[in-house]
């Protein structure tokens, strides 16, 4: 049996890269806490079977030392003001992911003659956030009144991401890694990212929190876009980033979903706070915490009180987290977005892009679930075609 001279700080690295204990793998791998202590050598079948349970890469473990990471992306995450270093492997892998769809997705709109995307980095910080927020509204072609009429969380969240996917962003929303549902993604870390690019702007939605954070979210990523800045971001729909772009970002969500001059209207004083973000909430499809801020900022609230009904209902809510679940190729179709969906499907079954390619982007191993998803998506344009002949009669 040949053992393989590993530097057992490699291994050390990739345990602790994958967020493992010792004890977790000893269970896997009897002899592990020998090999970090360099006392025994790992058989090369051990090894790659450790180097797939830990996500790192065959080649790094006969390193001296542990290779050096920068993100790719400005990290606009904190806690207490204070600049977060830590980073998952689960989130590092999506960004990656994600860059590999926006790369592809780049290369397939200029083969194929599409045009840029006029408002990616139209606005500046110093931008009027009124303003902003009519034209992304404009843009989007959605007003309040329509989105009040929406019944649910969910279909407001539907109705968004489709009307940004119609305008030109893929919209990508997920709580794991790729479709493997035993790396899920903590919203405790990140709750979404924007990408800029001129022809395929790409915002990511952490699929593990409550649909009413999502869909906070997804606007604040938008502005991302409509400034032109690529991003990381753990915002909550009540905090007050300290950053000049997450603010930004954090007050134009909060206009185009919640308007100040809206708020001043449906407020009414004698009313229990309690009842006031309950009935708010569901006017507005949004988080209870998006309106304790907006009645804040509307100058109805000190901040004494803000702080204590805004933890309160953070601890409330923190009961509600969403899980995942559902048909798979539905699943799927949230996962890589529709547009970017049915682009490379289309550009597959045309012979332009190779299955394997395929598979890659869309994390799948089966010909069969290819085609499932193919079906599901050519549902999905044709109710959106009925939709939309019965919305011109």
């Amino acid at each position: 049996m040949i053992r393989v001279p590993v530097n057992p700080e490699m291994l050390r690295w990739a345990r602790e890269r994958a967020e493992m204990s010792v004890d977790d793998l000893v269970h896997l791998f009897p002899k592990y806490t020998e090999w970090e202590l360099g006392e025994v050598k790992p058989t090369l079948n051990q090894l790659e079977r450790f180097s797939s349970t830990t996500h790192a890469p065959l080649g790094y473990f006969f390193y001296s030392k542990p290779p050096e990471y920068s993100f790719p992306i400005p990290d606009f995450r904190t806690v207490g003001n204070v600049p977060l270093k830590r980073l998952s492997l689960n989130l590092l892998h999506t960004v990656y992911l994600c860059q590999r769809r926006q790369d592809w997705y780049r290369e397939y709109a200029m083969l194929a003659g599409e045009d840029s995307v006029p408002f990616v980095g139209s606005e500046t910080i110093d931008s009027d956030i009124e303003t902003t927020s009519r034209v992304i509204n404009e843009t989007l072609r959605t007003n309040l009144q329509e989105r009040s009429n929406i019944e649910s969380w969910p279909g407001l969240l539907r109705h968004l991401i489709d009307r940004a996917e119609d305008i030109g962003i893929l919209v990508m929303v997920s709580g794991v890694v790729g479709n493997n549902t035993h790396r899920k993604l903590s919203c405790g870390e990140f709750r979404g990212f924007a990408l800029i690019d001129d022809f395929a702007p790409l915002v990511f939605i952490n699929g593990s929190d409550t649909k009413a954070a999502q869909i906070f979210t997804l606007i604040h990523e938008l502005a991302h876009i409509w400034l032109g800045e690529s991003g990381l971001s753990d915002i909550s729909p009540g905090s007050q980033p300290t950053h000049d772009v997450e603010s930004w970002c954090n007050r134009i969500a909060a206009e185009v979903l919640v308007p100040l001059s809206s708020v001043a209207e449906q407020y009414r004083t004698n009313e229990d706070l309690r009842d006031t973000l309950t009935r708010l909430a569901q006017y507005y499809k949004v988080s209870t915490l998006v309106v304790l801020r907006r009645i804040y900022d509307l100058g109805k609230l000190d901040r004494t009180t803000f702080r204590k009904a805004y933890q309160s209902e953070l601890e409330r809510l923190t009961n509600f987290r969403k899980t995942g679940g559902g048909v798979f190729q539905n699943s799927l179709t949230a996962r890589v977005g529709r547009r970017f969906g049915q682009a490379l499907v289309e550009s597959t079954l045309e012979g332009h892009t190779t299955y394997s390619e395929a598979f890659q982007l869309l994390d799948l191993k089966k010909l069969s679930t290819f085609h499932s998803f193919a079906e599901c998506l050519e549902k999905f344009q044709m109710r959106e075609s009925k939709f939309q002949m019965y919305a011109r009669e």
